[in-house]
């Protein structure tokens, strides 16, 4: 066979498979992707472990000492200010110091005053422990994704039952047609020589609060 010959008939076997897949997108791909992490591996502690290699701080509380651990560590980050989106439960701002001013965002606050606030608190749709990913989706409790952007500082408060092993068993948890945020840890990125800036893309600070 020549090479053309060779070249002709790869490509026909390349356009008859995108054709087959326009036809029956589901069924003509394999999609056997890993869906969990296997048997005896605690997810909650991977996500742990997973968030605190992004430098996260994380927290462990319970819902008796949820308040508490809201109210320390915004303490901790020297957060004065806090905006709380709407579906935000009472209970966790229970412990806030009486100073702490509280934005809502109805009406809806500004680029200008979301930047000038010290921080967030946020729930979240789902965590994912083999990358450490918080996803909101913009639910109760976590409002418009530029609320998670701008302040300097975010805390999310992350149930264990929304704790899930891998990507795939995530994605089974969310609606694609929702205005979904991935945060794997604080914002950072770097330039060709590796120096390390934060906050460059959303919060410089971000601190986790897995509610047993």
């Amino acid at each position: 066979m020549s090479e053309q010959a060779g070249s002709d008939e790869a490509r026909a076997v390349v356009l008859a498979r995108i054709r087959a897949i326009a036809v029956d997108p589901a069924g003509a791909v394999p999609r056997d992707y890993l869906t969990s992490l296997g048997p005896g591996v605690d997810v909650v502690e991977r996500f742990a472990e997973r968030v605190a290699d992004y430098r996260a701080l994380v927290h462990r509380a319970s819902m008796s000492t949820l308040a508490a651990t809201v109210a320390a560590a915004l303490a901790g980050r020297g957060a004065w200010s806090l905006v709380v989106p709407s579906g935000v439960p009472a209970e966790w701002l229970a412990g806030l110091d009486s100073s702490i001013v509280r934005l809502t965002d109805d009406p809806a606050l500004t680029h200008a005053q979301l930047d000038a606030v010290d921080a967030v608190i946020t729930g979240c749709a789902v965590a994912i422990a083999e990358t450490g990913t918080i996803v909101l989706d913009a639910g109760p409790g976590q409002g418009r994704r530029v609320l998670s952007l701008l302040p300097d500082r975010h805390v999310c408060i992350v149930r264990t039952d929304q704790v899930v092993g891998e990507i795939a068993e995530a994605l089974a948890h969310l609606d694609p047609r929702r205005p979904l945020t991935w945060i794997s840890g604080p914002s950072a990125t770097s330039d060709i020589e590796l120096d390390r800036v934060e906050g460059v893309h959303g919060p410089r600070n971000l601190d986790v609060v897995i509610l047993a």
